[in-house]
């Protein structure tokens, strides 16, 4: 007897987990990407803060996709889209509203603008939505796709060949979309570059931990999935 996939799904002991701080991170270094640019001394060096962070996003992706497969990786990346969405509108909102005499004193709309108004601005919205949006989803297409072609050997090659993609498209779309025009262009190459060598780089550096967990959940669920006759229409939203 077949089991249903919401009863599937709510026999799973970890997966709630498993989203629940895969959207953390994401809205943590969605923050910490506003609120400052890092500068190490070199121009390959200068990224946002987030970037310390947002590459643990892709880590859980890889690994939901291999435990879980495409259909609940989809479900979580919509979840966290429509976080993110709401982390900009709640701030957005702030923003608009009036402050108190005594905030307008020690802080000031100036300094909020300085921080936390970029994830309240359009354009700063749309750019890390698409980014996020085409990035996730390449990344959980190529890791099942490659899963099933591979037959579930490689793990290493798969992990860091989504990653390759999904990454560039996120940072090349956001920096993109978020400040050409605002920054110079010698500016963007150095963010661009900087971004994708950390962020792919932490990925290849953190393979091991993968493995580990990849085959803890996989014992403690009791599960494989391979996307075999998988519909990977990223709009498809039902489990």
């Amino acid at each position: 007897m077949t089991m249903s996939h919401q009863a599937e799904s709510s026999a799973y002991r970890y997966f709630d987990l498993i989203m629940a701080l895969f959207i953390a991170v994401l809205l943590i270094s969605n923050i910490a990407s506003a609120a400052k640019i890092v500068n190490l001394g070199l121009p390959v060096l200068t990224f946002d803060a987030g970037t310390l962070l947002f590459p643990v996003s892709y880590v859980f992706g890889d690994v939901l996709v291999e435990v879980y497969g495409y259909r609940r990786s989809r479900r979580v990346i919509w979840v966290g889209f429509f976080c993110a969405a709401l982390l900009s509108l709640t701030l957005a909102v702030v923003r608009w509203l009036p402050g108190d005499s005594q905030w307008i004193d020690q802080v000031g709309t100036e300094k909020f603008d300085a921080v936390l108004g970029t994830l309240a601005s359009g354009r700063i919205i749309i750019a890390s939505l698409v980014g996020y949006f085409a990035g996730e989803f390449s990344n959980a297409v190529i890791m099942a796709k490659m899963k099933v072609r591979m037959k579930g050997r490689w793990l290493w090659m798969r992990t860091i060949a989504s990653t390759l993609v999904g990454e560039g498209v996120d940072t090349l779309l956001f920096v993109c979309i978020a400040f050409l025009g605002v920054w110079s262009p010698a500016l963007l190459v150095s963010i661009i570059v900087s971004n994708y060598v950390f962020k792919c780089s932490l990925e290849a550096a953190v393979t091991p931990l993968t493995y580990r967990v990849i085959a803890f959940l996989k014992r403690a669920e009791g599960t494989d999935v391979y996307d075999v006759q998988t519909d990977f229409n990223p709009f498809k939203l039902g489990v």
